[in-house]
């Protein structure tokens, strides 16, 4: 969809994005490094999702651009075996970044457990993860923020025990099906480079083959 040969994004265009940002509703589908993106031979890119868990909340952000279109599943649902015209790319291939927030207190290899669940979350979209995914995974938690801004050599953290991740682990899977399958429902139809045309989604295919499987009412 675009010339990612090209090196067209510039010192001044990063240093813009982070000026701009703010908080509040994320935009989601072809928006910033989304846009050119395609998810399951659809137009995907940006997409967000989030659990709360005992009180913590896990929120994640991706940048979706991966699958075959036979492949998409959507709650159990072979979706994209019945949806299979006017695809672009025609094979399973892209990547995804995908970037977990939390509030939960995490140590770094709690942290590095919890992106590793990421691709359980892929995976029950319909994707096999093939050789030329370029995948990154990042975690980090805003807990503990007095620790790192009180005074002295010694500072004092609270952290979860393992033992109690499990809840957390699931709300990554969840969330990362739900944020891949945002990005392709939010994505629009869009003509990028050289003509190339990756239509979004078709709403009401969508929802004829959910109500087909006696899923989605």
């Amino acid at each position: 969809m675009n010339d990612i040969d090209g090196f067209h994004v510039t010192e001044a265009h990063a240093f813009a994005a982070l000026d701009s940002a703010k908080s509040g509703p994320l935009e989601l589908g072809n928006v910033g490094g989304g846009t050119g993106m395609m998810t399951y031979d659809f137009k995907g890119g940006s997409g967000s999702a989030s659990r709360v868990v005992d009180g913590y909340v896990v929120g994640i952000f991706v940048q979706s651009n991966l699958g075959s279109r036979g492949d998409l599943t959507v709650l159990g649902v072979p979706v994209g075996q019945h949806i299979g015209e006017d695809k672009l790319r025609g094979k399973d291939s892209g990547s995804i970044i995908a970037i977990i927030a939390t509030d939960a207190p995490l140590q770094p290899h709690q942290l590095k457990r919890l992106a590793r669940r990421v691709p359980l979350g892929m995976a029950r979209t319909g994707t096999i993860g093939s050789n030329s995914s370029g995948d990154t995974f990042l975690a980090f938690s805003t807990a503990n923020a007095r620790a790192y801004g009180s005074p002295g050599p010694v500072r004092t953290g609270d952290f979860l025990a393992s033992d109690a991740m499990d809840g957390l682990f699931r709300a990554v899977v969840e969330a990362t099906e739900e944020a891949i399958l945002d990005a392709i429902i939010c994505g629009e139809t869009m003509t990028g480079r050289g003509g190339n045309r990756c239509i979004a989604l078709p709403h009401d295919r969508l929802l004829e083959v959910m109500k087909f499987y006696g899923t989605g009412g």
